[in-house]
């Protein structure tokens, strides 16, 4: 990735997260730089938190600010003609096969074109970045996050959200939903709570794409895939913890799948009124 800069650019202002196939960098040069990439074997995406980033992909100028996102398809030359110092960027790199794969799984189809840019302001590209944002806060000192499984997890997660962010739905009555695709998920759920489950994953299990998956849910359930998840998960540490036989609120929550303590402990409340640790005996 050749670098070219105006004053004494410096990497002081680096800092990642390695997720398996997806890695997140916030980084400022400290002084205006330019920088060209091939972008070998992955998809880049480059968003702005402050400043003014200017890109040029395929002869054609992408201008991103705060609230929107440059994506820089993979094997394919782009070069940042403009990224100034007061610019701090996060960036996020996903391996183009663990991309390809991820968009058969969540769409059902291998040819969907990824834009060369994302509104950040638009619901599902509002909630990925929300998430994005979790992970990158949540990864201070968070040894969690250094687990195979959980990086793999999150990857994949973060990987979905995305994809179902940028590529525009579309109906096909080839693909309508049954209830019984919706029961499958479910019992699939109930047998391995404890699992990492990912949108991809629960569609799996269905035989469909994540969106005809969320569809048929909201159809037949009127919640997500993940609502359900996770009410199955706090029903399963209520009863756990009414037993009398758990020692621990936090050992019964990591056992029913729930990774992050105050998150389960806010839903715990929000859903039964009491919080987890008046349960035990």
């Amino acid at each position: 990735m050749p670098l070219a800069a105006s004053g004494p650019a410096t990497s002081s202002g680096v800092s990642a997260l390695h997720l398996g196939p997806l890695h997140i960098v916030r980084i400022n040069w400290g002084a205006d730089v330019a920088v060209h990439s091939e972008h070998p074997g992955a998809v880049g995406i480059n968003i702005p938190l402050h400043g003014e980033l200017e890109t040029r992909i395929r002869g054609r100028l992408v201008v991103s600010t705060p609230g929107f996102a440059t994506v820089n398809p993979a094997d394919t030359p782009a070069d940042i003609t403009r990224w100034p110092g007061t610019c701090t960027i996060l960036g996020v790199k996903i391996d183009r096969d663990f991309v390809q794969r991820e968009l058969w799984r969540v769409t059902g189809r291998a040819d969907a074109v990824i834009p060369d840019q994302i509104d950040l302001r638009r619901p599902a590209a509002a909630s990925w970045f929300r998430l994005l944002s979790s992970i990158v806060d949540q990864s201070v000192d968070d040894a969690l996050l250094t687990n195979t499984h959980v990086a793999q997890g999150l990857a994949a997660s973060l990987t979905d959200g995305f994809l179902l962010a940028v590529i525009p739905d579309e109906t096909d009555d080839r693909y309508a939903v049954r209830p019984r695709i919706v029961t499958r998920v479910i019992d699939a759920i109930h047998a391995e709570p404890d699992r990492l489950w990912t949108a991809a994953e629960m569609a799996d299990v269905a035989g469909v794409s994540v969106r005809r998956l969320q569809e048929g849910f909201r159809i037949y359930l009127g919640k997500t895939p993940r609502e359900c998840l996770t009410e199955i998960r706090l029903a399963g540490v209520r009863a756990e913890l009414a037993s009398g036989s758990a020692r621990s609120v936090t050992d019964v929550a990591l056992k029913w799948g729930f990774t992050h303590f105050g998150r389960f402990a806010a839903a715990f409340r929000q859903r039964y009124g009491v919080p987890p640790s008046s349960l035990l005996h």
